[in-house]
């Protein structure tokens, strides 16, 4: 274990960036909007942007990561989420605001996934969940900065001093990664990265999308991870902010509970899908108590302040089941096409990110940024979870005792 502790540090300090970044904008939402003049809309493209950019570029990612390593992958875009978090810093108005977070977006596509990457060679298989789920748990360190701590560095040096501070950081990390980091544990016997034609690339992505059992692990992804993230991470801010009336320290601190819940879900799933011999039951099981707690605060009109902050931690806490997911598609493919397989998969989680937080800012916008508008936002969501759960009632269960 001793040789891995370097590989998982920095994998949490990779993914902690990821965190921070794509969570910032709920937090610093209302200051956001009276120094750059924001519409509902715009927010909510600002929060989308980011997923936007994960999204287009997972295809490359996995190809790089098949043919160069994670190591060099990650350290490279991670100098473009540098140069990102400067932009936002120095930006005028919305778009600006668009542009940094996509560039950021671009600089964070390989974090998340060189985890599953990774840590599918380092570890063994029977336990990929569980230490999926302690990177994953641990990466939320940069939920919690991005929840009180922002708030106040906001309120006191400013938002843009601290999107300077950050690209600091960032460049520190990505020098950190290629330094520290391997691609492969010294037992390592698989084959070498090879080059591949463009027809032998073609083909491995071809052989990827006709994997068995993808499609119904895409659906669910699309929505899962991408729900608990447009309340954490763009609209619970917001909701707190238009709703509630709650100032910045005081939204940051509930979404600092937020975050902890998340985490301490994280790691309570970790482990289940080996306690219940099943992938599936826990994904189900995760849905649907998600699906009735947003149910509740898309029905309650105007619900006291406990009560929402009761249900939107517990949301955050049984929402939590994404890592199992990304478990069980990581289970489909080869070592050969893990690369293009994980990043494949992680394409309908950047999708669902892209879209709901855009989705739920014109709904916002349409409704006049009120209870009436956050109570649609809830619904919407839980009937998003209700379809991909539908569709992956065709899911095979990837758990087993090997795997």
């Amino acid at each position: 274990m001793a040789s891995r502790l370097p590989l998982l540090i920095l994998l949490i300090a990779v993914t902690c960036l990821s965190q921070f970044y794509r969570v910032s904008n709920s937090v610093i939402a209302p200051e956001l909007v009276r120094d750059l003049d924001l519409s509902a809309r715009q927010l909510g493209w600002a929060g989308s942007a980011f997923f936007f950019a994960l999204f287009a570029v997972q295809i490359p990612v996995g190809l790089w990561f098949d043919r160069f390593g994670a190591r060099r992958t990650v350290a490279v875009l991670s100098l473009l989420a540098m140069l990102g978090s400067i932009w936002i810093a120095r930006a005028p108005d919305a778009a600006d605001l668009i542009a940094g977070r996509t560039i950021v977006g671009v600089g964070c596509a390989a974090s998340f996934m060189s985890v599953v990457f990774l840590c599918s060679r380092w570890f063994e298989q029977a336990k990929l969940a569980t230490r999926l789920s302690w990177v994953f748990a641990a990466s939320n360190i940069g939920t919690l900065a991005a929840a009180t701590p922002l708030a106040w560095i906001a309120a006191t040096v400013g938002w843009r001093a601290g999107f300077l501070g950050l690209a600091a950081v960032t460049l520190l990390v990505a020098i950190g990664f290629l330094v520290f980091v391997r691609d492969r544990p010294p037992e390592y016997r698989g084959p070498e990265a090879a080059k591949e034609s463009p027809g032998q690339i073609l083909r491995g992505l071809w052989e990827v999308w006709r994997t068995p059992g993808l499609g119904p692990v895409l659906s669910m992804h699309f929505f899962a991870y991408a729900t608990m993230l447009t309340v954490l991470g763009v609209w619970g801010g917001p909701y707190l902010y238009d709703v509630h009336k709650l100032d910045g320290v005081a939204r940051g601190n509930v979404l600092l509970a937020m975050g902890v819940a998340q985490i301490l879900g994280i790691l309570a799933y970790g482990p289940m899908d080996r306690v219940l011999r099943s992938r599936k039951r826990v994904v189900f099981c995760g849905a649907a108590i998600s699906m009735v707690l947003l149910a509740i605060l898309a029905a309650l009109p105007n619900p006291p302040l406990w009560l929402a902050v009761t249900l939107l931690i517990a949301f955050c806490f049984f929402c939590a089941y994404g890592t199992v997911i990304v478990a069980q598609g990581r289970a489909l493919f080869p070592d050969r096409l893990a690369g293009r397989g994980v990043t494949t998969v992680n394409m309908a989680q950047c999708l669902g990110l892209a879209v709901l937080p855009a989705l739920a800012g014109y709904i916002v916008e349409a409704f006049g940024a009120g209870d009436t508008a956050y109570r649609w936002v809830f619904g919407m969501l839980a009937a998003g979870l209700a379809l991909g759960s539908i569709a992956y009632v065709r899911a095979r269960d990837s758990f087993t005792a090997r795997t």
